[in-house]
């Protein structure tokens, strides 16, 4: 069923929530003072947040010691702040965290925890946008906006995916991905009740939404089966350089992203998800290996967005490794490391500018662990071997599925390292949606 588009209203109200969201912070969620290695005054302009989809703290092990050695080190273990998050979503109409309703769900997906550390409440899987009762709630990156700085968005899943969903749409299920509207997908009557009208944001496409909203400055990723031409045209309506075509389906190369320009940039680089590393390295004459690395991608977005504009502030771009949890789900081993080097290269081209700039904070984490061990010879079960950098045997063990079925998400807590302006706020314990208080209250509005 073919939806009409629909006016975003809402999403004003949800911004004007913004102030209200932001009462309560405890003190270590407030102090932006401590540099946390870039020897400035603590005067952050920029949050560059990187998250590797599915990175368990055994993923960051097995990466290092695959392409580092036992005793290398991978980039984003250089960062000087380190600590870990807990991750658990909540049951659908639970309340929040210390209220009389609320309903644990000890483990969590990519679209309740993005909406965790994007919006700052816990709510159930599927969820991106709206509390656990269905309430809209702001997300960190339209309220950077709304405040003037610029912003972007990076996935080398479809945009309209969770984790990047999770900051430019609300949708009740994150299935309602589009291009068109239908109910199976996009609606969810255990928390509303009854059926929304299609004319709710809740159940709007999230492509209608990215498209209309403006939210993000520079969208760049995979998933331009997802948006049409009408999505083309409300694209440009609003600025944005359009690298990748919706109304004819011929996604962008690294050929094109290299040469965008402009305040604003859309660019998808594949119809879906883009292609895994491994098989662009196998494949370099193929038209896959045409497409741009997660760190590519991140170097062009931090280019477009730190380019000097008359009233911004600064900018907020978050970049998400997502491959890294598609190929654990498959038991891929090999594929899920080579996913984690190429986002660790990403990481290594954020940390420079930081560096350099002085006044960015830089936050890598990831959203969730899966359930891969490096274990011994002698396990049973599921195993891959692979050599690592020292020619050394290492064993990954997969413990929630047999071969040809999927790896599962843990609630695990996952590590989050930090550098720049405010990074000391992610040492030690913190939840998920501290992070969205720590982004919010570290960057000056």
């Amino acid at each position: 069923m073919q939806r009409k588009n629909t006016a975003f209203a809402a999403t004003s109200v949800v911004l004007a929530l913004g102030a209200a969201l932001l009462g309560g912070v405890t003190a270590a969620q407030a102090a932006p003072g401590n540099d946390g290695g870039s020897g400035n005054n603590g005067e952050i302009k920029n949050v560059i947040y990187l998250l590797g989809d599915g990175m368990g703290r055994t993923h960051v092990t097995a990466g290092r010691e695959r392409f580092y050695g036992a005793a290398g080190k991978l980039n984003m273990e250089t960062l000087p702040a380190h600590g870990y998050v807990s991750t658990y979503a909540v049951q659908k109409k639970s309340g929040q965290p210390g209220s009389a309703d609320f309903a644990p769900n000890l483990v969590t997906d990519s679209a309740s925890a993005a909406t965790a550390w994007a919006s700052g409440v816990k709510t159930y899987n599927a969820a991106l946008g709206v509390d656990a009762k269905g309430t809209l709630v702001p997300t960190a990156m339209e309220m950077a906006k709304q405040a003037g700085y610029r912003t972007g968005n990076v996935s080398t899943a479809e945009i309209t995916d969770a984790t990047p969903a999770a900051q430019m749409s609300h949708a009740l299920a994150r299935g309602c991905q589009g291009p068109v509207y239908s109910a199976s997908s996009c609606q969810d009557t255990q928390v509303t009740g009854s059926a929304l009208p299609t004319s709710d944001v809740r159940v709007t496409p999230i492509a209608k939404q990215i498209a209309r909203n403006g939210t993000a400055d520079v969208i760049l990723g995979g998933g331009l089966s997802r948006f049409d031409a009408a999505d083309e045209t409300a694209l440009k309506a609003q600025g944005y350089s359009v690298i990748s075509s919706p109304a004819t389906q011929i996604a962008a190369t690294k050929t094109d992203l290299a040469a965008a320009q402009g305040q604003k940039v859309f660019g998808l680089f594949n119809s879906g998800n883009l292609t895994v590393e491994k098989t662009k390295q196998d494949n370099p004459s193929s038209a896959a290996a045409q497409e741009p690395t997660v760190a590519d991608m991140t170097n062009k977005a931090i280019s477009l967005l730190s380019t000097k504009n008359k009233g911004s502030k600064g900018f907020y771009l978050q970049v998400e490794g997502a491959l890294i949890d598609k190929r654990s789900h498959a038991n891929d081993a090999s594929q899920t490391l080579e996913e984690i080097k190429a986002f660790d290269d990403a990481v290594k081209v954020a940390l420079d500018f930081a560096k350099k700039d002085g006044h960015t904070l830089v936050i890598v984490t990831a959203d969730h662990a899966h359930t891969s061990q490096i274990v011994d010879g002698n396990t049973p079960g599921l195993t891959t071997k692979l050599t690592t950098k020292d020619g050394a045997d290492m064993i990954v063990s997969y413990g929630t599925s047999p071969a040809g079925g999927s790896q599962q998400h843990t609630g695990t807590q996952v590590r989050v390292a930090g550098y720049g302006p405010g990074a000391a706020n992610l040492v030690g314990l913190i939840d998920q949606t501290d992070l969205h208080f720590i982004i919010d209250k570290t960057v000056k509005r």
